[in-house]
């Protein structure tokens, strides 16, 4: 267990947490959630003690074992693979290497003799003797090949290091486990291990994630941070989401009377406990919701951006015909000879495992740069917008305030409109006039979403859109993408995006195409695509 009792953090006149007082127990995975600033991974970081409240403490079990994800991917450059995962247990790692230098020494005493019993007895305690083959398996696990187990850090890819740091924190069954953004860099097969170790896990966790299917897989309460409290919700994301929103639309309609709105409320809790009874946590969330008060179910304050896509114009039966397109950089080829046809209604989400393969191709269909070799058409009835990955030349330089940078993408120029629009975008009052140039990443985001809503195009190109965003955002652009009746293409990392919003899975790979119609779950799960992808991407990773 760890709690924190009348925590509070100041920095001059803000003041991000205020009296804070929550407990987080044994066998429970808490998802912490809040806007982009509310403070989630500077909690995390209080309760390591990386940072120190302004008032108030944290407190651990007697004897409790903490372990965080570090987010330094270089503090560990110099140290070989599986030493590093072995530091993530402190404690066992300082008394292996005492034992060792005591037993390296050439004259070894009689001293010497009982402390090396007595570091012999805790190595063993602490079951030593399997601390290495333990730290293998999890590198294996999360995809570290064994030959590399003993590849100094700095010699690993950036995702691999981002395996090892993981590894590091898994390592050792600590009993308060802290994990900040840990699915970032992670494929899929790595994030379901993740899900399913997580899901056994009997002790403590606390994660903070934008990854609303990670959040879903593994979390039993939603730690939610705002207006500088934290307020804990048991049940997983889709839950407390789901249940703020209805006790709100509650709350809004003034005509229905305290009792109906009880058993409304008690329909939806019963029809989730039906849900969760299908999930890999099925006992304990169903056990928790059976516990669960209707009174404890209360509107959000969040604020959810407006975001609706509609279209000037509906498309035509010809959207997109690609033929034999090809690219290559100096050192290896992207994609080769990728053809195929967009259809009317197609939400086309594109994977690689080499993320400059969807960028190389999006570029190119949006005339950015040329393909090596092939050719595409675009249908005669389109109007297309784009979304890069990299939105930096929009606003580099730019002195212009929010108002002013909208109104370049806007038919309508009247300033009401544009403030009005900027508003529902969540930019109200005098946000509207921020120069665009120092907006957050998360808040040019935003503007850039508004700047294709502001298009009413037919087509969405959509690279990794996600990218910067709150969970608040993603949620209401899931949403938006999920209404918009218009082609999309696309890709995420985002697991619930892709499933919710694809009807159609493109992968390139260094082999050519993989085109299926169908879901994402389905698409990941289906074995003969697995057998595909894997004699796909034979011999070229």
């Amino acid at each position: 267990m760890i709690s924190v009792s009348n925590l509070s953090l100041r920095y001059g006149k803000r003041i991000l947490f205020d009296d804070v007082n929550v407990k987080f127990t044994e066998g429970n995975c808490y998802g912490v959630i809040g806007a982009n600033g509310a403070g989630k991974t500077t909690f995390l970081k209080i309760m390591s003690g990386e940072i120190e409240s302004t008032t108030g403490q944290v407190s651990m079990s007697a004897g409790a074992r903490m372990a965080v994800l570090k987010q330094n991917h270089f503090e560990f450059d110099q140290s070989p693979v599986l030493q590093t995962v072995l530091m993530g247990h402190k404690k066992l790692w300082e008394v292996m290497q005492e034992k060792d230098a005591i037993y390296a020494k050439p004259d070894f005493s009689d001293k010497d003799g009982v402390r090396a019993s007595e570091l012999e007895s805790e190595f063993a305690e602490m079951d030593g003797w399997n601390a290495e083959s333990e730290a293998a398996s999890i590198l294996s696990s999360l995809g570290i090949k064994e030959e590399k187990h003993y590849y100094v850090l700095h010699e690993l890819s950036g995702a691999e290091k981002v395996k090892v740091l993981l590894a590091q924190a898994l390592f050792g069954n600590p009993d308060i486990l802290l994990l900040d953004e840990p699915t970032n860099d992670l494929d899929v097969e790595t994030i379901a291990w993740l899900e399913d170790f997580l899901t056994e896990f009997k002790n403590t966790v606390i994660v903070v994630s934008h990854d609303r299917h990670f959040l879903d897989a593994v979390c039993t309460h939603v730690a939610d941070v705002d207006f500088g409290k934290i307020q804990l919700f048991a049940g997983n994301y889709t839950f407390w989401y789901e249940s703020s929103q209805l006790a709100l639309r509650q709350r809004n309609d003034q005509n229905k009377k305290n009792e109906e709105k009880r058993k409304e409320l008690m329909s939806f809790i019963e029809r989730f406990s039906a849900n969760v009874a299908k999930s890999r946590q099925a006992t304990s969330r169903k056990k928790m919701l059976e516990k669960l008060n209707v009174e404890d179910i209360k509107p959000s304050n969040r604020k959810y951006p407006g975001i609706q896509f509609t279209q000037e114009r509906e498309a035509g039966d010809q959207i997109l015909e690609v033929k034999n397109l090809s690219k290559a950089t100096e050192e290896k080829a992207l994609f080769s000879d990728v053809s195929f046809t967009v259809n009317k209604g197609d939400k086309i989400a594109f994977l690689a495992k080499d993320s400059m393969a969807i960028i190389s191709l999006f570029e190119i269909l949006n005339e950015k740069v040329k393909a090596d070799t092939g050719d595409y058409k675009w249908g005669v009835t389109i109007t297309k917008t784009y979304l890069p990955n990299d939105n930096s030349s929009y606003f580099a330089g730019v002195e212009l305030n929010l108002v002013d940078w909208l109104r370049q993408f806007s038919e309508e120029k009247d300033e009401s409109f544009i403030r009005g629009f900027l508003g529902r975008m969540l930019f109200s009052g005098e946000e509207s006039l921020k120069k665009a140039s120092v907006l957050s990443g998360g808040e040019k985001m935003r503007c850039m979403i508004s700047r294709m809503i502001l298009s009413k195009a037919n087509l969405l190109v959509l690279d990794e859109p996600t990218n910067h965003l709150d969970l608040e955002s993603i949620t209401a652009f899931n949403n938006g993408l999920k209404d918009y009746k218009g082609t999309v293409l696309f890709t995420s990392h985002d697991h619930e995006f892709v499933q919710t919003v694809a009807n159609r899975i493109i992968e390139l790979t260094p082999k050519g195409i993989i085109d299926r119609q169908t879901t994402y779950d389905e698409y990941i799960r289906d074995e003969r695509i697995k057998a595909l992808r894997a004699e796909m991407y034979a011999g070229s990773i």
